[in-house]
Parts: C-alpha cells; structure tokens; sequence
C-alpha cells in the first residue's frame, strides 16, 4: 500500500476538536503491566485516547510513521477510534485504517506490511462497559509497562506536545490477507470432513470465521456470529464456564466433533471436546508441544508458570527443552523473541507460535488440532485423555483486600517447598503444587492448585483459601 500524502481525512474530521476536553487529564489508573484499560468514559474516554495518540507517536520517535489502527466491536470502540486517530495524525503520523480487526490481525499487518507500530482498539474478554488499547511496535513488537507504557503513561499525563505538520489517514484492506496467511501451511482436501460449533459471543472475531472457512470443506455452526458490542448473550470470556454452557449443548446437540470459543478480540481460543466437556488450556499447550516437536527436536516452548507439569513433561519425552515464563502475552512475546522459543502457551487460551511473528496465532492450533482428529481418526476426547495425569484446579480469582500480606501469609505457611518468584509465587512439593499471583489487571489474587489426586487438590485448596482470608 503506498501513502499518499494528499489524500483526504474520512473519519478524521468526524471527531471535533469540541468533543475533546482538552483541559481533562488522563486517569493514571488505566496504564496497565501489559496494555491501556478501564471503565468508559468514566476511566478511559476521548481526552485519553487523543493524548494517548500524541504520546504513542512521540514514544516511537521516528519521522513519517504509519501507524496500524484497528479496533473491535464495542460500542465506545468507534469514538475512541476517532479520538486516538486525531492524536495520531496531529503529532505528524500517518494511520493506516484496517477498520474492523481482531487483534491477532492488528498484529499481522504491522508485521506483515512492516508497519511502525499500530494499537488495537478493545477491552479483550471484559464486559461491554470496558475499552482500552493494545499497542505495538514495529514488527508487532508489544509495549508493556517496562518497555514503554510507563513512558507513554508520562507523556499523556504531561500532555505537553508541540504541533506539529499534520499526517493523513488511509484505508487498508487485510482480512483476506489474513486468512490466507493462516491457511498457507495447510492444505485440508475436499474428502476430508469435521463439524465444528464456533462461538463468537457477538465479537468481533465473528468477521473472521466465514472468511476463513468458507475455503474449508468443513461444516460450520456459528454461535452468536452477529456483531453486537453489548454482548447480549454472555460476555466475551471463555474462560468463565457458565459463558460456554450454550456451546457445550451446541457440541452434543449438533454431535459436532469439536467446539471452539474465541475472546472479544479473537487472541484467545478456548476447546471443547465431542462430548461437550471443557479442555483446559494446560492440555491444549501440551498437545501442541507434542505436535509443534515432530521433527524439531531440541526447540524451546514456554509455558506459563500456572500451567501444569503435564506440559513440562511432554516437552521432555518429545526432546524439547521446556522454558517457563511470566504470565501475561508483552512478557512472554519478549522472552519467545530473545530466546528464539517457537511455540507457547498459556493457560488463559493465549497461544504463540514464532512463525506467526511470535504473536498469538489461534487459528494454528486450531487447524493443527484438527488435523490431528483427522490423521489419527480418533475424538478429540480420546486425544487429549493421554495428557489428563494430574488434577488441576484452573485459575480461582479471590478478592482479597491486601493481596502482598496474603502472598506473605502463604510463603510463611509452605515454606518447606521449591519456591518459583518468577510471577507471584509458586510452592512446589512432590504430590502437588500451587501458584497464588495479584492480577495485573483487577483488583484480585489469582490461584492455581494441582495435585496428583482430587482429594488432594480440594484439601489443599480449602487450606490455603483458609490461610490467606
């Protein structure tokens, strides 16, 4: 795409300098461990999106920049859109309008097109009332707070910019693009046949599915395809259970062979086997360890330190080398970059593959589980059962008033195990372990447990929740 330097603003001039209260500052609250989020408008709103602008283009520092800007389906997500874009464009940069996109697409383009940066315009799996920003660098490079939400966060809260000669705004084409790049290492043939039930939950990720599976010989049932920013049928979480209910009937109803659940920007997949039950993100990981390892003896894959040691296991029997990591995607994108991991995963559905430029490549370990099904002609139950060795209670979130005391309070109680601070912390023993880390993003202390038992696991449970209320 080239940038032509006298083409008109569109929805640039949509947004009036009187819809902007320039004098308002920015809430500190919203700058967040790896992205910009908050309540709108009451936490994030226009003011913040324009001064966000500005600040993003002076972060990056370099001149003529074209930046990607895409955004989901959340009622506010248009405003924002136009308030972020004049700030853009008044601090001298260009941006490039994909329109509607999921995040993983935000990031395709800028790495793709070799963009300088772009920010994707969501909330992630909040709730209709939230909004926020992901941002990037070049080659979908992710700001986090050590690498550069901190400086943005002081150059919004300054607001102090000098004015500058006035970039443009131009429209981009990438969904087709997209697809194509996630279909490229996959040739699926017109015999081969699988039915799956796909819930969008009215997000944006709806736009994705019949673009990338009408090239596919599979049928498809489409849960909640339309778009619809408050989320009339449940919120954008997959991974609470009670928003997967409607697909785990879909599953068995349809007698589908798989059910997948996407998040409210498309960066997160979540499983569900033939029977309707609930694959937990752990056994996703060490599936595609086992997969992603074929041929490639000796490669690093990251987990996160949630994860079950299934995972780690797996990794082993397979010859890899098995590398755990801080949770949250900035971090774990950083350390796949540094080290060269060419696979990871997350507990929360956040899959990374080096080949999708070290971002969350959903679709990749969907098509690679599919495939699986395929070749070995077995449920996806039957799969994943080998993985399913130890109990594992999935990620507990508890409200606790001073979450350092209860982190104190657990370290003082188990001091006798293996102690991991890479986040939070992690206490291991023979017959089990557990995790107990302050969310970055909400006012809650997350808990992990796993055991070799599920009577083990409860009672570890019921005495650490004890320990720490």
């Amino acid at each position: 795409m080239k940038i032509n330097p006298h083409a008109k603003l569109s929805n640039f001039k949509n947004c009036t300098k009187r819809s902007i209260n320039y004098g308002v500052g920015v809430n500190p609250k919203i700058f967040k461990a790896y992205d910009i989020r908050g309540v709108y408008p009451k936490e994030i709103n226009q003011n913040a999106a324009y001064l966000i602008g500005r600040a993003f283009v002076d972060f990056l520092g370099k001149k003529k920049l074209k930046v990607v800007v895409g955004r989901d389906a959340r009622l506010s997500s248009p405003l924002l859109y136009s308030a972020l874009t004049r700030g853009i464009i008044e601090g001298g940069a260009n941006v490039v309008d994909i329109g509607l996109s999921t995040t993983p697409m935000l990031y395709f383009a800028v790495a793709n097109f070799k963009f300088d940066g772009g920010i994707n315009i969501t909330a992630s799996h909040n709730s209709f009332q939230y909004n926020g920003f992901k941002l990037v660098r070049e080659k979908a490079i992710p700001i986090s707070e050590i690498s550069g939400i901190k400086k943005i966060k002081e150059l919004a809260i300054k607001g102090n910019f000098k004015k500058k000669d006035e970039g443009n705004l131009f429209k981009k084409e990438i969904l087709r693009d997209y697809v194509n790049f996630n279909l490229r290492n996959f040739n699926f043939k017109k015999r081969e046949k699988i039915k799956l039930v796909i819930d969008t939950a009215n997000s944006v990720s709806g736009i994705v599915i019949p673009e990338i599976f009408k090239k596919i010989n599979f049928k498809i049932h489409h849960l909640f395809s339309k778009l619809d920013g408050n989320f009339p049928n449940h919120p954008p979480n997959p991974l609470l259970k009670e928003n997967l209910k409607n697909l785990c009937r879909e599953v068995k109803n349809k007698k589908a062979d798989l059910g997948v659940a996407f998040d409210g920007d498309g960066d997160r997949i979540v499983f569900v086997d033939e029977k309707g039950e609930i694959v937990e993100g752990g056994l996703i990981t060490a599936l595609m360890s086992s997969l992603v390892l074929k041929g490639s003896f000796g490669k690093k894959i990251l987990y996160d330190v949630r994860s079950s040691n299934i995972i780690k296991e797996t990794i082993k029997k397979k010859r890899g080398v098995p590398i755990p990591g801080r949770i949250g995607h900035s971090f774990i994108k950083e350390k796949m970059r540094r080290e060269n991991i060419i696979f990871a995963g997350e507990l929360s559905g956040h899959y990374y593959s080096k080949n999708h430029y070290f971002c969350e490549a959903p679709f990749f370990v969907l098509f690679k589980i599919i495939k699986e099904i395929l070749e070995k002609n077995k449920p996806f139950s039957e799969i994943v059962s080998p993985y399913k060795k130890y109990y594992h209670s999935g990620e507990i979130n508890l409200k606790i008033k001073n979450k350092n005391k209860a982190l104190k309070a657990l370290e003082k109680k188990f001091e006798k195990g293996k102690k991991t601070k890479i986040d939070g912390i992690r206490i291991d023993f023979q017959e089990w372990w557990f995790l107990a880390r302050p969310s970055n993003t909400e006012p809650l202390l997350r808990l992990v447990i796993e055991a070799k038992t599920k009577e083990l696991m409860e009672k570890k449970k019921k005495e650490i929740v004890k320990t720490i209320k």
